[in-house]
């Protein structure tokens, strides 16, 4: 459980950046070299396209996650690890969600920039928003203001990656003890079955959200930068 707790701290860290790179150019490099255009001279539509783009990306980038989750299971059950089946279980569906999010993410992003250098910034300010901006932000704001727990984690759970983080956490430490009173407030207000339809749902709706905005770009571009 420990190998599971310390994978899923730096997948958390690692997905959002490898996602975003690994999408950001997708949209804008096919329509500046031609391929999107010679794409779509065929009986497909630009949806379609798009769609099977996010899904090629999400099985690239979150299989050898699955693998690695899977191996580590298998390592504990013969080593006879007690309760390791709901840590991997849990771990695995929110790093395969969170992977979702930030796909459509880049996605997104690819469909605004207008080149290729853009596109590689947009996604490097995504990501040190969501991973490292975020949390400063939010200890600046507790430095200075004394808040609410549930303000805390409100402000906290808007980022998938804070999300996703504390629902790896409760399955690991259902009462939360490491992060003090605001984990004190989740683990008796939420608990652990509500901490994991926040880590799961929250990025799955931005995924959704984020995908349906680029798809919304892309039919109003051109096919052609």
């Amino acid at each position: 459980s420990r190998v599971v707790l310390n994978v899923s701290n730096a997948v958390v860290i690692v997905i959002p950046l490898v996602s975003l790179v690994a999408t950001s150019q997708s949209i804008v490099r096919a329509r500046t070299t031609g391929l999107l255009e010679l794409v779509l001279s065929q009986p497909c539509k630009r949806s379609d396209w798009l769609l099977a783009a996010v899904g090629s990306r999400l099985v690239v980038i979150a299989g050898p996650l699955v693998v690695l989750l899977f191996a580590t299971l298998a390592a504990g059950l013969v080593t006879g690890e007690a309760g390791i089946l709901p840590v991997v279980t849990r771990s695995l569906v929110v790093v395969v969600v969170l992977a979702w999010a930030f796909v459509c993410i880049g996605f997104l992003l690819s469909s605004l920039a207008r080149t290729t250098e853009r596109a590689t910034v947009y996604a490097l300010v995504a990501w040190l928003g969501a991973a490292v901006l975020h949390d400063l932000g939010l200890i600046g704001v507790l430095l200075k203001w004394r808040l609410e727990p549930a303000v805390v984690f409100l402000i906290a759970a808007i980022n998938p990656v804070e999300s996703s983080r504390l629902a790896i956490l409760s399955g690991i430490d259902p009462d939360l003890s490491v992060l003090g009173p605001v984990g004190f407030w989740l683990s008796t207000t939420l608990g652990q079955g509500s901490s994991l339809a926040i880590g799961v749902g929250w990025p799955l709706v931005v995924g959704a959200v984020s995908v349906a905005l680029a798809k919304r770009a892309l039919d109003r571009s051109d096919l052609v930068g």
